[in-house]
């Protein structure tokens, strides 16, 4: 995976109507089974849900070159077929930064009635989010923040220092249990530049500091799964026992799980990130050290679609008292292990 990756956590159930709004991906019925397409969102009886105005959405995302940008525009499209009064209008994704700008200018030329974008960098795209404002067409910037709050109307996305302390409190209350004194603790991160992995590392060391623990050793590992069995392999060569590894993303984790199995390692605990169904499998099957891994969902991309009909269409969100969605929503990052992973397996993406 490239920089292209800011990632996960959820907000599922439905955004208008008589529905839960729910700040994770947790259901109230266990999945009936695993599935790599995108979910359905929840319907409701009434209320928001019911068609109203029809209005275009236009949406821009990211080149699908790993499993988590794949499930973003894949949840989006599910979303948008659940409304007859919506027509979803998505531009090829790409991971140039001028392409994307020139094809989000082809959506405010169009006329769009809302934009919901994600885009590669988001400094470099505030100057044409900007522009859709100014042409009176409502932004929801997906994960990757605009810098200038005047370039959205709405922002959604994941809790990257969320997912570091949830992470963290997995792996200190494990060790506790454990009675483990002075653990070795190995932290393989994503992209080690980013603030989203710099936030997820200070949120993983903040939590365990709770517990009088501290990284022993962290690398990045550039969100590819081939860099992940790299850094892995080289982690395991340079630490012959370990007692808790965190790896910031399933999809690279693929590459960092055949690493230690490939060096039969098998006495330490290892937390994921993201909530791949690969590592839900893992998690599930009980026999392997991937015993957790912490949410950074794509199913955020059918929430925005959801939140951008509902600004287009004037309406604010029926379970709270306000008029208008609210200016920013961060979603929660939840933790998902053996005694849970039945409820999330549905909302799984493919590494």
């Amino acid at each position: 995976m490239s920089d292209n990756v800011a990632r996960r956590g959820f907000l599922v159930g439905g955004l208008g109507g008589a529905v839960l709004l729910a700040t994770g991906c947790t259901s109230n019925e266990p999945a009936a089974a695993p599935s790599s397409a995108a979910p359905a969102p929840a319907q409701a009886t009434g209320g928001n849900d019911q068609p109203g105005t029809k209005v275009v959405i236009g949406f821009s995302a990211p080149a699908a070159d790993h499993g988590w940008i794949a499930a973003i525009a894949k949840n989006a499209e599910s979303a948008a077929k659940q409304y007859s009064d919506i027509e979803f209008k998505p531009v090829e994704p790409t991971n140039d930064i001028n392409q994307q700008i020139s094809a989000v200018e082809s959506l405010i030329a169009a006329k769009v009635n809302a934009l919901v974008i994600l885009p590669n960098d988001g400094q470099q795209l505030n100057q044409v989010a900007l522009q859709a404002t100014e042409a009176g067409i409502p932004v929801i910037n997906l994960d990757r923040i605009f810098p200038d709050k005047l370039a959205y109307r709405t922002w959604i996305g994941g809790d990257n220092y969320g997912m570091g302390v949830a992470a963290g409190h997995y792996i200190g209350k494990e060790l506790k249990s454990k009675n483990v004194a002075n653990p070795v603790i190995v932290e393989i991160q994503g992209i080690a530049t980013l603030p989203l992995t710099q936030d997820r590392s200070k949120g993983f060391a903040d939590a365990l500091k709770t517990y009088g623990f501290k990284v022993t050793a962290q690398q990045d590992a550039q969100f590819t799964v081939e860099t992940g069995n790299e850094v892995a392999t080289s982690l395991l060569q340079a630490h012959k026992k370990i007692d808790a590894l965190w790896n910031h993303d399933d999809d690279q984790g693929v590459g960092v799980l055949a690493a230690i199995k490939e060096a039969n390692r098998n006495e330490f605990i290892m937390v994921g990130g993201a909530g791949s169904l690969n590592a839900m499998k893992e998690i599930q099957s009980g026999t392997s050290v991937l015993k957790a891994t912490v949410t950074y969902s794509p199913t955020m991309a059918s929430s925005a679609i959801k939140l951008a009909r509902l600004i287009a269409q004037g309406k604010g969100m029926s379970d709270l008292v306000e008029n208008q969605v609210p200016q920013s929503i961060t979603l929660a990052s939840e933790t998902i292990t053996k005694d849970n992973v039945e409820k999330y397996l549905a909302l799984g993406f493919e590494s």
